[in-house]
């Protein structure tokens, strides 16, 4: 896993000290700056261009002036300071620590401060979403189900916020695996205050905590909402437990579909309002999330396969992370089938039959096949073909 390029040296003139002087620079902002490179061909191109070429790319005079007059180097050197003296490392768009999923999102920030292992961003992560005043139910099943994936090397993203996300952190670290929290503040600000402990069990287990807004932010309501992107864009897809109809829940959705992400959604009850977010998902096409297994199936086999299970250490609570009851015993026709089918591998439907041939008839193959799939144990990819969920 590549390591972070942490921006170390005050008059280092890299190109990721280059983005941070661009981040830095007023006026401008991440889909400006990115234009401006483009502009140049190069962002070195953009550092060694005079004040006049600069004025007539067409970005604000302030920001030419910062650019031209060396002002947002000095900006970074600063910043770079600062984050060094608190243990934060910067990695920028285009190191090779840089997400890759996030690189492809149509505004990614320019520069991720990150406290502890930079590392757990390009790992495979489900974003965990939702009300900052959940029912007891909303609290449980984000606990429960981010506990069960983490378990099986998936990283829970979510916003520290009150309510689901800090229940998503919590379930992670009950399963000791990764959880990466997105600040809306400076990386060095937590927010809210009471979450502080939170956050020294992430960081000991090896999670991050990352920001795209410079040390010492305050919590400004404006910030939360542009931090949704990187929380649906860092990940593979985005699961929503209780959202009411206007809440922040729903620009962390859009942004995942924008960004072609899976949307999952834990259903809730039709007369509670923290309900509408998730039951809408539900019904505009979302995936219907009772166990974690539901979230599993759909992730790509690539990464299922990349993953590695922590084993048995998924929520130990008497009651599952379901809506139902506990899964019925296989019957032997369903036993026959799953132990034929492979999980890193798919297997034709005409193969199945005819390698089950002695055993059963093609009616009782379609017929365990059908029950498999209901069960959550098998999944059906295209051109009939079969494999086992996990």
């Amino acid at each position: 896993m590549p390591q972070a390029v942490a921006v170390a040296h005050p008059t280092s003139d890299t190109p990721a000290l280059q983005w941070l002087a661009l981040a830095l620079t007023p006026g401008l902002g991440p889909t400006r700056a990115r234009r401006l490179v483009e502009r140049f061909g190069s962002i070195q191109s953009v550092f060694h261009a005079s004040l006049t070429e600069l004025e007539a790319a067409g970005i604000q005079a302030v920001s030419a002036q910062s650019l031209g007059t060396g002002r947002s180097r000095e900006l970074a050197n600063d910043e770079i300071g600062r984050a060094t003296a608190a243990g934060v490392s910067i990695v920028a768009l285009g190191d090779d620590a840089y997400p890759s999923n996030l690189a492809q999102i149509y505004d990614p920030p320019l520069v991720l401060y990150v406290r502890g292992d930079p590392a757990v961003l390009c790992r495979p992560g489900i974003a965990v979403v939702g009300t900052r005043h959940p029912t007891p139910y909303g609290t449980g099943m984000a606990e429960r189900l981010s506990c069960d994936l983490a378990a099986r090397g998936l990283v829970i993203l979510s916003g520290l916020a009150r309510g689901v996300d800090a229940a998503a952190h919590r379930g992670a670290i009950a399963a000791k695996g990764k959880t990466v929290a997105v600040f809306g503040t400076g990386v060095d600000v937590t927010y809210p205050k009471e979450n502080s402990r939170l956050t020294e069990q992430i960081l000991a287990l090896g999670g991050a905590l990352i920001s795209e807004f410079p040390m010492g932010t305050f919590p400004a309501p404006q910030n939360f909402p542009i931090r949704n992107r990187i929380i649906s864009g860092i990940s593979v897809g985005v699961l929503v437990v209780e959202a009411a109809e206007y809440s922040g829940t729903r620009i962390t959705s859009r942004c995942a579909l924008e960004q072609n992400r899976e949307v999952f959604a834990v259903p809730g009850n039709v007369t509670n309002k923290n309900s509408w977010g998730p039951n809408t998902l539900i019904k505009q096409g979302a995936k219907l999330v009772a166990t974690w297994e539901d979230v599993w199936e759909e992730l790509p086999v690539e990464v299922r396969l990349a993953l590695q299970p922590a084993g048995g250490a998924e929520s130990q609570s008497p009651e599952t992370a379901s809506l139902f009851a506990d899964d019925s015993p296989l019957g032997p026709h369903e036993k026959k089938i799953l132990a034929l089918l492979k999980a890193d591998e798919a297997t034709q439907i005409d193969e199945i039959v005819e390698r089950l041939e002695p055993y059963l008839s093609s009616s009782e193959i379609f017929a365990a096949l059908f029950e498999l799939e209901l069960a959550g144990k098998v999944r059906q990819m295209p051109g009939k073909n079969f494999v086992k969920s996990f």
